[in-house]
């Protein structure tokens, strides 16, 4: 081989290596402060043009049990039915709940799937809203990934990562 020729290998196996380093801290930066800064995304919103809203879904009802009505209480726990915290319960007021792995969470995950900051719960108007925090995985509310603050009916579903948490009374 040429010298000229061993000067681009080198050189294109050093670019291909800070490419690589460039990578991993945009990474390790998204993961520590999520995605975007809040008045960046606050700036890309008031670019765009709005779009119109789609339909409200209608919630599910859920039956407590077997049979019989359908009823309307309010949750008082939030528990963890499957992941590392499984058996776990957080008794519900009227504070959000956030959840992830930062160390001020209220519920913190021990879970590889988790952003540090992956989704919180808060009551609004006499029911309790899932919203995600711009998580990497995602947020799913009864499999349906979840894109904007949503109502949770209690004995539904909330997974993140491999935690899964339901509402009950």
């Amino acid at each position: 081989m040429t010298a000229l020729t061993l000067t681009l290998i080198r050189l294109a196996f050093l670019a291909v290596l800070w490419l690589f380093v460039i990578a991993a801290v945009g990474v390790v930066r998204t993961d520590l402060f999520g995605s975007a800064a809040p008045a960046r995304r606050q700036a890309r919103k008031a670019q765009r043009p709005p779009r119109p809203a789609p339909p409200p879904k209608q919630p599910r009802a859920y039956r407590s049990g077997d049979s019989g009505p359908i009823m309307r209480q309010s949750p008082n726990q939030l528990f963890v039915t499957a992941g590392a915290l499984a058996g776990t319960t957080l008794g519900l007021s009227n504070q959000q709940i956030t959840i992830g792995r930062a160390n001020d969470a209220t519920l913190v995950l021990n879970d590889d799937y988790a952003s540090t900051r992956h989704a919180r719960l808060f009551p609004q108007d006499g029911q309790w809203i899932v919203e995600d925090l711009g998580s990497t995985n995602g947020t799913y509310l009864d499999r349906q990934k979840v894109t904007q603050p949503t109502p949770v009916p209690v004995g539904v579903p909330i997974r993140i990562g491999k935690t899964v948490l339901e509402l009950r009374r």
